[in-house]
């Protein structure tokens, strides 16, 4: 059972980081592989002000979530917007920029950081609640329950508000939302924001279970988009789906398998879902 809770603790943080990658998609039409580094930022942040500034944690926290978020907006309004205009809309132009971006600011990170892990931090401190014969540790308890409070909240914003029903309707034909005079470029920016903040509070709640260092950005950017395209974009509950499906992987089979076959694991999965079923689990239907 205890493996079972740390397959449901990986599941959730790749589905968190999947989300983050699901509502750029939705709302600029693009992969935004910084996502990781946003993560990284928001846990790495939080340890190094803990640690080395003597900041309070949650002070520390609001500082590095505001940091991911920044970092999400320069590199809609400095990057992706700028080399799309230029090139016509093209994607692969930005997601060339992107991949550079990514490892801009893991280098950065490193420069103002260090390159040494360094210990998550809990927001809360509690004692370990005992579930059955398991023990559940407080930052897995906050990652969990974070965990249903953002997709139900985030479903919620898309499905019920203004702001959430212009992101579908931008996502589903850009040029179309255009020509009917919908603001575009504001929707963008508030999917880049929202998906900032998200990923650095998922990577400063999910640092606790195994520490957070400036390389971390492009593991996470992988495992986030790879549970992305195993849930799909049919629900906003699909990167769930994809993440929890990649946590089990992640788990059972380096315990039955050992060393690093969790690699091979997650490279299987990949190939299984890009030959056979690259939209995947759960299919985007794009309303006439």
């Amino acid at each position: 059972m205890q493996l079972w809770l740390s397959a449901l603790e990986m599941g959730c943080f790749f589905g968190l980081l999947a989300l983050a990658y699901y509502l750029v998609l939705v709302g600029a039409g693009f992969f935004n592989f910084a996502i990781g580094p946003y993560a990284m930022v928001g846990g790495l942040c939080t340890s190094y002000l803990v640690l080395y500034e003597e900041m309070n944690v949650w002070a520390a926290a609001a500082v590095a979530i505001l940091a991911s978020a920044a970092l999400a907006v320069v590199t809609e309004l400095a990057v992706v917007r700028p080399v799309q205009r230029r090139s016509g809309g093209g994607e692969l132009p930005a997601l060339v920029a992107v991949a550079a971006v990514l490892f801009t600011i893991q280098q950065l990170g490193g420069y103002l950081f260090g390159y040494t892990t360094l210990p998550g931090q809990n927001l809360l401190t509690f004692d370990p609640v005992p579930v059955g014969d398991i023990v559940v540790q407080p930052a897995t308890v906050l990652l969990l329950c974070f965990t249903v409070v953002a997709f139900a909240g985030l479903a919620a914003w898309i499905r019920y508000t203004r702001t959430g029903r212009l992101l579908r309707a931008v996502g589903d034909s850009t040029h179309a939302a255009s020509l009917l005079g919908l603001p575009v470029n504001r929707v963008r920016l508030v999917a880049f924001i929202v998906s900032g903040l998200l990923a650095g509070i998922t990577g400063l709640l999910f640092a606790p279970k195994a520490g957070v260092s400036s390389l971390s950005g492009l593991s996470w950017a992988l495992s986030g988009f790879l549970a992305m395209v195993v849930g799909g974009t049919g629900s906003v509950w699909a990167p769930l789906a994809g993440g929890l499906l990649l946590g089990a992987v992640e788990v059972f089979v380096p315990y039955y398998f050992g060393g690093q076959s969790h690699v091979y694991g997650l490279l299987f999965v990949a190939l299984i879902f890009f030959a056979f079923k690259p939209s995947g689990l759960f299919v985007r239907r794009v309303r006439a």
